[in-house]
């Protein structure tokens, strides 16, 4: 498996793997969150559309990597850009990683872990200040790991999933 920059030709199936770990993560096969269907599809066409991931691999302040096995299959990703949590203490110019979804049967390789400390030093180079990110509340193994790589958790918020409501923790990490 290859870590690399995504690039525009990605956007397609992109979309499919944000949509697909987001599902394994969070609905019957991960937490089981029961989101009404509405809501669901309203998010899913928010965020997972070909047309949103182009915009976000098309913008110089955002930064995608994704993880490519040897078929060319992509099995999971990274995305960080600016910071859009609501907490007092974010600037404009705070640098977040919005997201780290692997799918399955790739966690547990390390790949993960390689995801994260790129997604870190790119911000490190890009962003001054600390690095921000939001974690699903019930999300345990993710608040682990994040607070074992010296993230603090310095507020919550309402996610919303379409007309659904999910609570969020905010973590900040200096930079070290």
């Amino acid at each position: 498996m290859i870590v690399r920059i995504a690039t525009l030709t990605d956007a397609a199936p992109l979309a499919e793997l944000k949509r697909d770990t987001f599902r394994e993560t969070f609905l019957s096969e991960g937490y089981g969150i029961d989101y009404p269907p509405d809501d669901l599809a309203a998010y899913e066409a928010e965020n997972y559309s070909v047309e949103t991931v182009a915009k976000q691999l098309d913008d110089p302040g955002h930064r995608t990597w994704v993880v490519e096995r040897e078929d060319g299959q992509l099995v999971g990703y990274a995305h960080v850009g600016p910071c859009k949590l609501p907490h007092p203490e974010v600037t404009d110019v705070a640098g977040e990683i919005h997201q780290i979804y692997l799918r399955r049967a790739t966690q547990g390789t390390g790949i993960g872990r390689a995801l994260f400390d790129t997604a870190l030093d790119y911000l490190a180079e890009e962003r001054p200040g600390p690095v921000w990110l939001g974690v699903w509340s019930g999300n345990t193994k993710a608040i682990s790991f994040y607070e074992k790589a010296g993230f603090e958790r310095v507020g919550t918020y309402s996610f919303e999933v379409g007309g659904s409501e999910d609570l969020e923790f905010v973590y900040r990490r200096a930079i070290v």
